[in-house]
């Protein structure tokens, strides 16, 4: 079933052929006993907002090496047991674009730590803080905890979504 806030075609720009991302990014959560590994992010975009350990694809990487950099660098950990979980497109308003490739881990190696770039903490699946997140968390990550594949197309005035579109993967 496709979940839309308006009309497919209002927002070509996002979800139509042409559409190309100007960076590629990559989120990964470690998710375990019932508990989830989110990020308070310190800079870049989104700082500020909670998430998970990620970011841009480096050339001459996999999005799922990416992944593991990504959580390695910001927490100190790696991640094990990494599968493909979802693809996320984001078109800001101001013409900045992102394509995301969200990874779920069910383990992890190492000792957890804050960096420059990230605060970890660990959260109950049931008590996500869906207020502290971009507006577009509370549309898939109920998907990615239940363990379920997914598509999400997303359209953003700055912090505010503007637009949005999920699908099963």
């Amino acid at each position: 079933m496709t979940l839309s806030a308006r009309p497919k075609e209002a927002s070509e720009r996002v979800d139509g052929a042409e559409w190309k991302p100007r960076e590629r990014g990559v989120l990964c959560f470690v998710v375990k006993a019932g508990k989830i590994l989110l990020i308070e992010k310190k800079r870049g975009l989104g700082a500020g907002k909670v998430n998970g350990p990620g970011g841009r694809i480096e050339a001459g990487e996999t999005d799922e090496q990416a992944a593991v950099r990504e959580t390695q660098e910001e927490v100190g950990i790696t991640p094990t047991g990494v599968e493909w979980a979802g693809e996320l497109r984001f078109q800001f308003r101001d013409g900045y674009s992102l394509q995301c490739t969200v990874y779920r881990a069910s383990g992890w190696q190492g000792e957890l730590m804050e960096t420059e770039e990230a605060k970890p903490f660990w959260m109950g699946t049931n008590q996500i803080p869906y207020e502290r997140m971009w507006a577009d968390d509370v549309k898939w990550m109920p998907r990615l905890l239940a363990g379920e594949k997914f598509r999400g197309w997303f359209e953003f005035e700055g912090d505010r979504m503007e637009w949005f579109r999920m699908e099963p993967a």
